[in-house]
């Protein structure tokens, strides 16, 4: 990533400090306690009466229910912005390698991590999320530890910080890219269909863009109530595909001004459409926000793939999207965009409606 783009963001280093934390929260250092934060909104209860909605690649293959299938995964990205994505078709083994490598690694002790630590002023490596500015207690830090590695174009790879402990971690992170790459074009092209664009129209605005892989470890803490995992964001990306490592659950959704958990489907991919993708459909589909909450007890461990999109450069709405009712959201050049986009991640604010014409 350019230089000039990562002084907009900042990864704090995982300290002996923060590991200590992590392994023994009976006692929470102040710069990761927030209370109000946590407080903040109403959870609905996990009653299963509103669950995210399931999408099938199976059905959406098969001719015969393919279209019913289609606009079901229309309406999950219309009013949700979520949805899981069962008998996806990545292969298994790949999956399984890429989970016991994620995990391994994280089991590492803290040393071995830090060989592939977050530098300078550099936004890939292991280290804490970014750092988000609080209005009333000021900087503060995620009860998390990451890595974050741009996985594709492969030339674009920052490979000295990709993991080499485990030895098969890099093997397995390239062969999961590559099955993810080949899933999100499936999901793309069903997309493409229920918004009654050309299917290359939004291939095109994917295909070579950047993609990145964010693992995210969250440990357990016994004060849940004091810690975010993640604060509430939007994806400021593409498309987001969210593998859990295990079973613990931890994200939830704002829909309505509530949050509402998302209760892992075994065996399925929590997919998100990000802020770019949002654009890009003129508000069809929605980026909505969603945050990581702690468990007193598991930790919780995920690997994220966020696929990038542009259309000639440009953060902008699909011109077939835009006839007759005009556009909702200007055309803004990439690099602009993402400068916009890390200022208000590091402020922990929205920034959508500021693109609105």
């Amino acid at each position: 990533m350019e230089a000039s783009r990562n002084k907009l963001v900042n990864r704090n280093e995982i300290t002996d400090e923060a590991a200590s934390a992590f392994a023994d929260s009976a006692q929470i250092p102040d710069k990761y306690v927030r209370t109000d934060e946590v407080a903040d909104g109403v959870v609905v209860g996990e009653d299963g009466t509103n669950e995210l909605p399931i999408i099938d690649m199976a059905k959406l293959l098969d001719p015969k229910m393919s279209k019913m299938e289609a606009a079901k995964l229309g309406s999950a990205c219309r009013h949700w912005g979520f949805f899981q994505l069962i008998n996806h078709g990545v292969n298994e083994a790949v999956i399984q390698h890429m989970k016991d490598n994620t995990a391994q690694f994280f089991a590492l002790p803290l040393d071995s991590k830090k060989t592939v630590a977050v530098r300078g002023d550099g936004f890939e490596g292991y280290g804490h999320h970014y750092t988000r500015t609080s209005a009333t207690s000021g900087d503060k830090l995620d009860w998390a530890e990451s890595v974050i590695l741009i996985t594709q174009p492969v030339q674009d790879g920052n490979m000295p910080l990709w993991p080499t402990n485990p030895p098969t971690f890099r093997q397995a992170l390239d062969l999961y890219s590559v099955e993810i790459t080949n899933l999100t074009r499936q999901l793309l092209g069903f997309m493409a269909d229920d918004l009654g664009v050309e299917q290359a129209a939004l291939l095109d605005a994917f295909a070579g863009k950047r993609q990145s892989m964010a693992i995210h470890h969250y440990p357990p803490c016994r004060h849940p109530e004091k810690v975010m995992g993640n604060t509430p964001h939007t994806d400021g990306l593409g498309l987001t595909l969210l593998l859990h490592v295990d079973d613990t659950p931890g994200l939830q959704i704002k829909k309505g001004g509530r949050w509402f958990p998302v209760r892992p489907v075994p065996g399925a991919f929590v997919v998100n459409v990000g802020d770019i993708l949002h654009i890009m459909t003129n508000g069809a589909y929605r980026s909505v926000e969603h945050r990581v909450v702690v468990d007193a007890v598991r930790g919780r461990t995920t690997a994220v793939i966020f696929q990038d999109a542009s259309v000639e450069g440009m953060v902008a709405p699909l011109p077939e999207l835009v006839k007759g009712g005009g556009a909702r959201y200007k055309s803004v050049e990439r690099f602009q965009y993402l400068k916009v986009r890390f200022s208000a991640l590091a402020k922990g604010s929205g920034f959508l409606e500021s693109f609105k014409v």
